[in-house]
């Protein structure tokens, strides 16, 4: 393993093997702070800043308020590991769904996605610019929508044929307008969380009845 590349919450490591990946991950065991991505010998390793985890939170309720709203039933999965070994692709997400799938894996407490379907949705958060580009490596999983948070903005990707091209519309919520959910945020940010998530609820009560 050789360091190639750090800062104050990850490291980039080159010419890592797959079977190193599997063993870090028993290594480091389901409770840790760290987070993993690999993309074809390539590894990185990082912390999450405070930062990071509230906007990860902020969103991962959103999500289900809105689900509540609309009476859809989900299952979330938080970061866990999802990796295809013939993919050489593996990631621990800041937070993943299943809707349109959601039947499918009810109840699950363990997959294989060489059998079962990966989430139909997954939530990044990219406060500071990630030395791995995970779009290809959640390409090469399969997730069909991913929500990216930056710099107060959510850009929406749709997986067509093998890559990601960006959207103006989520396909699991296409009722609502989602791009909208950084501004709701910041304006209701300062009065705690559960003002901010009975906003987000008359928020998309209010687009369903127009």
């Amino acid at each position: 393993m050789v360091t190639t590349f750090r800062r104050c919450d990850r490291i980039l490591l080159h010419d890592i093997s797959w079977q190193q990946f599997e063993a870090l991950l028993q290594d480091l065991g389901d409770h840790r702070a760290a987070r993993l991505a690999y993309d074809r010998g390539t590894l990185e390793i990082m912390t999450p800043l405070p930062e990071h985890e509230y906007y990860k939170e902020v969103l991962s309720e959103a999500t289900k308020e809105i689900a509540d709203v609309l009476e859809r039933d989900y299952e979330s999965y938080g970061s866990t590991t999802w990796r295809r070994q013939i993919k050489e692709a593996g990631l621990e997400p800041d937070n993943c769904f299943y809707f349109q799938n959601e039947s499918k894996v009810r109840g699950k407490l363990s997959f294989d996605l060489d059998r079962d379907p990966p989430p139909d949705l997954s939530l990044e958060i990219d406060l500071t610019s990630k030395s791995l580009n995970r779009l290809p490596i959640y390409a090469r999983l399969g997730v069909p929508e991913l929500w990216c948070y930056d710099d107060g903005q959510i850009t929406i990707y749709h997986l067509r044929q093998g890559a990601y091209v960006e959207s103006a519309n989520s396909l699991v919520f296409p009722q609502l307008p989602i791009r909208e959910l950084p501004q709701l945020i910041e304006e209701y940010r300062q009065q705690g969380r559960r003002t901010l998530r009975q906003a987000i609820r008359t928020w998309a009560q209010t687009h369903l009845q127009n």
